[in-house]
C-alpha cells in the first residue's frame, strides 16, 4: 500500500514537473519568439538607418566631388588666364626688346657715323690749323712759336669770356632761385599777420564845448594853465582855433596823461589848482592801467609765457611810442609774428624767435632817459629781468651792433626789416625821400661808363643805362655789384635797393 501511495506520489510529482516544464518551455518559446521579432525589427530599423546613412553619404560625397571638381575647374581656368596674361606680357616684352634692339642698333650705327664724322672733323681741323699757322707765318712774318703764342692768347681770351659768361649765368640762376625762395617764405610770413599802423604826431587836440572854456583853462593870471603844464610837463596851446585846445609834447605818455586830465577837467567844469592835481593823478592811474593792459594784451596776442611783470609794463609803455610813423608796440607784435613764421618755415626755434621779436625794441621804452642805443639798452634791461640768453642776444644783435651767433637772431633782424620796410608801414618826410633819391642817382652816375641813372619804385630800385661801347656784358655784372656795395656803405635806407644795369646795342642800316 505504501508502495502504491509512493508510486502515486512519484507519478503526481512527475506529472506536475512535466506540466511545469511544459509551461516554462512554452514561456521560453514565447520569449524567444518575441526576442526574435524584436531583433528582426531592430535589424530592420538598423538596415533602414544604414541604408539612409549610406544614401546621405553617397549624396554628400557626390556634392563634395562636384564642389571639388568646380574648384579644380575654376583654379584651372584662373591658371589658364594667368598663363595667357603672362604669355601676352612675354610677347610684349619680346616686342619691346626687339624694338630696343633695333633702336640700339640704330644708335650704334649713328654713333659710328658720328665718330667717323668727328674723326673727319678732327682731320679737317688739324689741316685748317696747319694751314692757318702757315698763313699766319707767311702773312705776319712770324715764326711758328710766335704764331702759337698769339693763337693761345686768343684762345685764352675767348675761354675767359666764356667762363665769365657762364659764371654770370650760374650766378643769375642762383640769385633767381634764392630770390624766389626768399620771396615765398617772406610772403608766407607777412600773410600770417596783420597789424594796425598809426601816424607819428607830437600834438593832441582836446575839444571844448565853447570858447569861454579857454579862459577857465587859463585861469586868473594864468595860474590854472601854469599848474597844469607844471604837473604834466606838456605845453598847452590856446589859440584862435574854435572849440579846441592843443596839447604839445614829445613824450607821448605825458601827452596822453595831459589829454585825459584836461578832458576830465572840461567835463567836470571845476578847474582850479587843487582839482587839476586830482585830475592829473587820476589820469596817471588810468594811463598806468592802460599801459599794463596793453602789455598783457601784447603778451596774450603773441602767446608768450613767463615774462616778468616789469617787462610786460615796458611793453605796454611802447603803446605810446612811434618810430617813423609806426607804432612801436604794434611793430613789435608784427615782428614777433613774422619771426615766428620765418622760423617755422626754415626749422628754427619758433619760441625763441617769437619771444625775441616781441622784445627786440624793448629799449625804446626808456631810451629817452638812458644813454646808448635801444638795442643795447633793451639787452641790459632783459639781463636785469633774467631773460633767456638766446633772446638777449637776438635783441642786442637785431641792428648789427654785435655779431649774429644764432639763426633766430638773424630771423629777428630780417623780420624787423620786413615790418619796417613793407609798403605802408612807415612814413618818410618829403625832404628825406627826395634827398635819398638824389643821393642814389648821384652815386650811380659817378661810375664810369654810365650814361643815365634813374631811381624808381620810391627809391627801392635804381636803373643804370650804360654806354655799350665802353661797358661790355661782362663788365655790367661788376658794375652792378660795385654800385650795390657802395650804396650799402654810403646810404641809410629801410629794406633793400635793387640795382639794374641795362646795356643796349643797336645796329642801323638803310636799304637804298
Amino acid at each position: 500500500m505504501w508502495d502504491t501511495i509512493l508510486t502515486i506520489i512519484v507519478i503526481a510529482a512527475s506529472a506536475a514537473m512535466l506540466c511545469y516544464l511544459g509551461a516554462e518551455k512554452r514561456k521560453l518559446d514565447r520569449l524567444a519568439a518575441e526576442n526574435r521579432a524584436a531583433g528582426e525589427k531592430i535589424i530592420g530599423e538598423a538596415n533602414e538607418r544604414a541604408e539612409a546613412l549610406k544614401r546621405a553619404a553617397i549624396i554628400e560625397a557626390k556634392d563634395e566631388a562636384y564642389r571639388l571638381k568646380a574648384e579644380v575647374e575654376q583654379e584651372i581656368r584662373e591658371r589658364r588666364t594667368e598663363l595667357q596674361r603672362l604669355e601676352r606680357r612675354l610677347g610684349q616684352k619680346e616686342e619691346t626688346l626687339d624694338r630696343r634692339g633695333e633702336a640700339a642698333e640704330k644708335k650704334e650705327h649713328a654713333l659710328q657715323q658720328q665718330e667717323i664724322e668727328l674723326q673727319r672733323s678732327r682731320t679737317r681741323a688739324a689741316e685748317l690749323i696747319k694751314h692757318r699757322e702757315a698763313e699766319l707765318q707767311r702773312v705776319a712774318q712770324m715764326t711758328l712759336d710766335e704764331a702759337r703764342a698769339v693763337l693761345m692768347q686768343q684762345i685764352e681770351e675767348t675761354a675767359r669770356h666764356d667762363a665769365a659768361r657762364l659764371a654770370r649765368s650760374i650766378e643769375a640762376e642762383a640769385r633767381r632761385e634764392a630770390h624766389n625762395n626768399a620771396r615765398r617764405v617772406i610772403a608766407l610770413a607777412i600773410q600770417k599777420c596783420a597789424v594796425d599802423q598809426t601816424s607819428e604826431t607830437t600834438v593832441s587836440v582836446v575839444p571844448i564845448p565853447g570858447d569861454d572854456m579857454k579862459g577857465r583853462i587859463i585861469g586868473r593870471e594864468g595860474r590854472n594853465i601854469r599848474t597844469f603844464e607844471t604837473l604834466t610837463g606838456v605845453d598847452v596851446i590856446i589859440d584862435d582855433t574854435p572849440e579846441a585846445v592843443v596839447i604839445s609834447a614829445f613824450d607821448p605818455v605825458r601827452r596822453e596823461i595831459a589829454r585825459i586830465a584836461l578832458t576830465e577837467l572840461i567835463l567836470d567844469g571845476r578847474i582850479h589848482p587843487a582839482r587839476i592835481e586830482e585830475a592829473v593823478a587820476s589820469a596817471r592811474q588810468q594811463v598806468e592801467k592802460i599801459i599794463v593792459e596793453a602789455g598783457d594784451s601784447a603778451v596774450l596776442e603773441t602767446g608768450i609765457r613767463g615774462l616778468a611783470p616789469g617787462v610786460v609794463r615796458l611793453l605796454g609803455q611802447m603803446k605810446y611810442r612811434t618810430s617813423y610813423g609806426q607804432n612801436v608796440l604794434r611793430h613789435s607784435i608784427e615782428v614777433s609774428h613774422i619771426a615766428a613764421a620765418l622760423a617755422g618755415e626754415i626749422g628754427a626755434d619758433v619760441t625763441i624767435a617769437r619771444r625775441a621779436g616781441l622784445l627786440h625794441d624793448i629799449g625804446k621804452a626808456v631810451d629817452h632817459s638812458v644813454e646808448g642805443t635801444h638795442a643795447a639798452i633793451g639787452a641790459d634791461l632783459l639781463r636785469q629781468y633774467n631773460e633767456q640768453p638766446e633772446v638777449i642776444h637776438a635783441v642786442e644783435a637785431h641792428h648789427d651792433d654785435t655779431g649774429h651767433e644764432s639763426v633766430e637772431a638773424v630771423l629777428v633782424m630780417c623780420a624787423d626789416a620786413i615790418s619796417a620796410s613793407r609798403p605802408g608801414a612807415r612814413r618818410e618826410t618829403l625832404e628825406i625821400y627826395v634827398k635819398r633819391v638824389r643821393q642814389l642817382e648821384d652815386i650811380a652816375q659817378a661810375f664810369p661808363g654810365v650814361d643815365r641813372s634813374f631811381a624808381v619804385q620810391a627809391g627801392r630800385e635804381v636803373r643804370l643805362i650804360v654806354k655799350p661801347d665802353e661797358v661790355d656784358d661782362v663788365a655790367t655784372t661788376a658794375l652792378a655789384r660795385g654800385l650795390a656795395k657802395r650804396i650799402e656803405e654810403e646810404m641809410e635806407y629801410p629794406g633793400q635797393i635793387k640795382v639794374t644795369v641795362i646795356r643796349e646795342t643797336r645796329t642801323v642800316e638803310y636799304a637804298k
